[in-house]
């Protein structure tokens, strides 16, 4: 009986011992197996006008030049809108994989513009199970125009400092479907200091939608929409619309589009839009981002 008892004993020890060591191998597998996220839902950091899911990368600054030309039915007289320009020079950086922040300075409305973006959530194709990506956008853009150029100028009004000022929060849900559909939610709002008439909201709220489809291996197809809801803006305000194409060559995207919109920041062409696409107030324009590596970090070594 003893011999048995000592047998049975060894046996559950054993047992005991392979389920532990197999608990550890498996605890092993899943630490090597770490996340695979995905990339690329959009080639830049913007989709045309409004930011996209995608973060530059830690280390990385991303220089910027956004052009649009004049209103293309402007005729032969105006070169279908090629002689008159508009600019926004900017920079991007990567803080980290997660926070980006940049700033920039646009010939529409002599405006300075400055923002930090930060990617909480980041869907992932393997290792976990998160499907879509999730960042937050918080911006701020004043103008420098002279007191008497302002689009809120009145005689009676005092030019305050804080008057210049507007901001604007935007959330953004997407998600990356195949290797050639991404599509992308962003409601938001946009406080403005002040604003011309009891007519304009200081808070507009709004959302967007924003899509990119890949046609080959270097050229894609994009869209975005901004709808703000009715009775926070007057009638002569449009809503948002942008379509466009990426061309990927090597280190630059370049982005060709058409678009409704003049200004190239969240208060403009969310708030301020004055194109009409069915009478032909539509802008050609491009967007050119370069990016450098400045900063190399540190990975932990393995």
């Amino acid at each position: 009986m003893r011999p048995f008892l000592l047998f049975a004993l060894a046996s559950v020890a054993m047992i005991h011992s392979a389920h532990a060591q197999d608990d550890l191998i498996g605890q092993l597998g899943e630490e090597k197996s770490a996340p695979v996220y995905s990339t690329a839902a959009f080639k830049t950091t913007r989709v045309i006008n409004g930011h996209s899911l995608e973060n530059t990368g830690h280390g990385v600054l991303d220089f910027r030049i956004n052009h649009r030309f004049g209103f293309i039915n402007g005729g032969a007289q105006e070169f279908f809108g090629l002689d008159g320009a508009t600019v926004r020079l900017g920079f991007d950086y990567g803080v980290t994989d997660r926070l980006m922040v940049g700033i920039g300075r646009s010939g529409f409305q002599k405006t300075v513009d400055g923002f930090a973006k930060y990617r909480f959530l980041q869907q992932c194709d393997a290792g976990c199970s998160m499907p879509v990506t999730l960042a937050v956008v918080a911006a701020s853009s004043m103008t420098t125009l002279p007191a008497n150029q302002v689009p809120w100028y009145s005689e009676d009004r005092m030019d305050y400092f804080t008057n210049r000022i507007s901001y604007a929060f935007t959330v953004i849900v997407g998600r990356k479907f195949s290797d050639k559909f991404s599509f992308q939610l962003n409601p938001g709002v946009v406080h403005r200091n002040l604003v011309a008439s009891s007519a304009d909201a200081n808070d507009v709220i709004h959302i967007s939608g924003a899509g990119r489809m890949k046609l080959t291996k270097r050229i894609a197809l994009n869209a975005e929409y901004f709808y703000v809801l009715r009775g926070q803006l007057p009638e002569h305000y449009k809503n948002s619309l942008s379509v466009g194409f990426d061309l990927e060559t090597g280190g630059h995207v370049f982005q060709l589009h058409f678009t409704n919109s003049t200004g190239m920041f969240e208060r403009a062409y969310i708030t301020e839009t004055v194109g009409d696409w069915s009478n032909g107030d539509i802008h050609f324009g491009f967007n050119i981002s370069r990016v450098f590596t400045v900063h190399t970090p540190k990975r932990p070594k393995s």
